[in-house]
């Protein structure tokens, strides 16, 4: 069984959000086969996204997901029951700004941003063409077959 632990730590109240978001980040594990995995995502705000981005990446700006994956690397698979993926933070703010300027809902939003959360501690990446189109590819599938459309 998966274990997935969403937790608001922002001061407004997210509770319909986060209900969406356990079931579709349930339905991106099981798009994938993946069982008796956990992992987090914590919702913040500006500032603390802010503060992770320039503490741990050394940029010194806002950003909307960063991830602290603890598989980087396929020999890192704990050989415990459950693996533990590590955590996702998500800045509801930043997403709320680029659901604006993107034109789609701020649902759109949150949602394609905890799935790029998701396929970056399943070690996706973006760093190359190919690597984006990869991961890119998979976020789209998840979210569409989930009904999430821009």
């Amino acid at each position: 069984m998966n274990k997935i632990g969403v937790f608001n730590e922002t001061i407004k109240v997210y509770d319909e959000q986060i209900e969406k978001l356990r079931k579709l980040l349930a339905f991106a594990c099981q798009k994938e086969g993946l069982t008796n995995v956990e992992f987090n995502l914590i919702l913040v705000e500006n500032e603390e996204i802010h503060m992770l981005n320039q503490t741990y990446r050394g940029i010194d700006r806002i950003t909307d997901v960063i991830t602290f994956a603890l598989e980087d690397e396929p020999s890192q698979v704990a050989p415990y029951e459950n693996r533990v993926l590590g955590d996702i933070y998500l800045s509801m703010e930043k997403a709320s700004e680029q659901a604006r300027d993107y034109g789609h809902s701020f649902e759109r939003e949150y949602s394609f941003l905890a799935i790029h959360g998701f396929y970056h501690l399943l070690g996706y990446d973006h760093q190359t063409k190919e690597e984006e189109e990869i991961m890119f590819k998979k976020q789209e599938e998840v979210l569409s077959d989930y009904g999430i459309k821009r």
